[in-house]
């Protein structure tokens, strides 16, 4: 039912944002889109390329939304339907797209499960005020989302909004490659094939860590060209006099004002975007102030309806001899108003608890932590690819695995020594990466750094 079609044209309001992504994941938190066009709803891929359905009467006709299955849950465990799916039907009821909310609320990766509800989900993703502008009537399944509903009514596959951070094809040939060294290797002992299956076997072992590589190749190479973020009002931390600001935090944390977007990168890189206009856009700033001392404590940055969407602490954002000057550069570029609120839970906390410990009580306290200077530890294993893109501990399997091979380094057999090179650079391609990234943080990038970064 879809269309297919390839477009750069800026969205139109209201459109649903991915929630925010690091590394590999950034062209789809700058690319993909849902959104509508005239009488049609799109869903624009993380390469621009776009799935047009119409609505109506050949169209889409109607959506209904599926609570999570499994509130207690998805609290714990976070998967993708933890607030809940919209499904888009036909006039007969057929699923034509699936929804799931997490996947486009951009502080997903921030908050608890608990702390919003799944209807306020609908309005804080733009997704309801999109069904209102496309006249498409919105109902709540008494049924929650899971096996009795994925299949809809007559059958037959459906489309599904939404991108992963890594490619699908690097899962396919991690999958081959894990699967083409098992195969091998158990051909190679009951066959006797020897060495030409050791070929096979660690040539099939370098796909994993190669189809990495090549991933995150490709990501630097498309983000170092990228020009949607050329022009825009940049502003940067400026921590308080004396702080321990680290220089990944002050080199890579920042807020950046577009014509139509302001764009949110935390310490570790995540990137999240927000319309400038709408009741899913930013539309205010507010100063929380401690109710006993006056002190100004952080700055929510909130939507149309009141809710706050990101957390600035003022410690490490406005306290520094830059500060003053960079708030105002922040209001002047997002143009909206500004008001101070007492943060009540602030008072629950001792001065001698630390200067930071106030935002625990906030539901947004995921994002003042990683709007802030993080422990080294946390910030490496937070822009690990090992640990944050792929899981695992596959910087001491694969090695493991590969070093049945490499003794043929050292053979005079030309296959052997095939074998033994394929493993030696599945090897490099495992431990490079994760030696340079262990290096760069502990000497350089989560070190405290005095100076500011203008």
């Amino acid at each position: 039912m879809a269309e297919q079609s390839k477009s750069a044209t800026a969205p139109r309001e209201p459109a649903l944002r991915p929630k925010s992504m690091r590394g590999p994941g950034l062209d789809v938190v700058r690319n993909a889109r849902v959104y509508a066009d005239g009488d049609s709803l799109v869903v624009r891929d993380r390469r621009g390329r776009e799935r047009r359905y119409p609505v109506g009467d050949e169209g889409i006709r109607q959506a209904v939304f599926f609570p999570p299955a499994n509130v207690r849950g998805t609290a714990m465990q976070r998967p993708v339907t933890r607030w809940g799916v919209v499904v888009f039907q036909d006039a007969a009821g057929r699923y034509v797209l699936r929804v799931p909310l997490e996947q486009w609320l951009p502080e997903a990766t921030v908050m608890g499960t608990a702390d919003l509800s799944p209807q306020d989900c609908l309005s804080r993703t733009g997704l309801k005020q999109l069904l209102d502008s496309l006249g498409v009537p919105l109902s709540e399944s008494p049924q929650p989302w899971g096996r009795d509903v994925t299949a809809g009514p007559g059958g037959g596959d459906y489309d599904s909004a939404g991108e992963t951070d890594v490619p699908v094809w690097n899962g396919w040939a991690r999958g081959i490659g894990m699967a083409g060294w098992f195969i091998a290797l158990a051909f190679s002992i009951s066959l006797g094939i020897g060495s030409w299956g050791a070929i096979v076997a660690a040539g099939s072992l370098c796909l994993v860590p190669g189809s990495d590589v090549v991933v995150r190749v490709l990501a630097w190479w498309r983000n170092r060209g990228d020009a949607r973020l050329a022009g825009a009002v940049v502003i940067r931390p400026s921590p308080e006099s004396g702080a321990d600001a680290t220089r990944r935090f002050l080199e890579t944390a920042a807020v950046r004002v577009l014509p139509g977007d302001a764009v949110l990168t935390n310490t570790v890189g995540e990137e999240r975007w927000y319309a400038r206009r709408g009741a899913h856009g930013i539309a205010r700033l507010v100063r929380l102030t401690d109710p006993k001392t006056g002190a100004r404590l952080g700055v929510e940055l909130r939507d149309g309806e009141g809710q706050a969407r990101a957390l600035l602490p003022w410690r490490w954002w406005f306290a520094g001899p830059e500060g003053e000057r960079r708030w105002s550069a922040l209001v002047a570029a997002l143009e909206i108003p500004v008001s101070d609120e007492k943060f009540k839970h602030a008072s629950e906390v001792r001065a001698a608890d630390g200067p930071d410990l106030w935002a625990r009580a906030h539901q947004l306290a995921g994002d003042a932590r990683k709007m802030s200077p993080m422990d080294g530890k946390a910030a490496r294993r937070a822009t690990s690819w090992n640990e944050s893109v792929i899981g695992g501990g596959e910087v001491i399997v694969i090695p493991i695995f590969s070093s049945l091979f490499m003794a043929g380094l050292f053979s005079d057999r030309a296959p052997a020594q095939v074998a033994g090179a394929l493993s030696a650079l599945t090897v490099i391609a495992v431990w490079g990466p994760a030696i340079a990234h262990q290096l760069a943080s502990r000497l350089t990038k989560d070190r405290p750094q005095v100076s500011e970064t203008s």
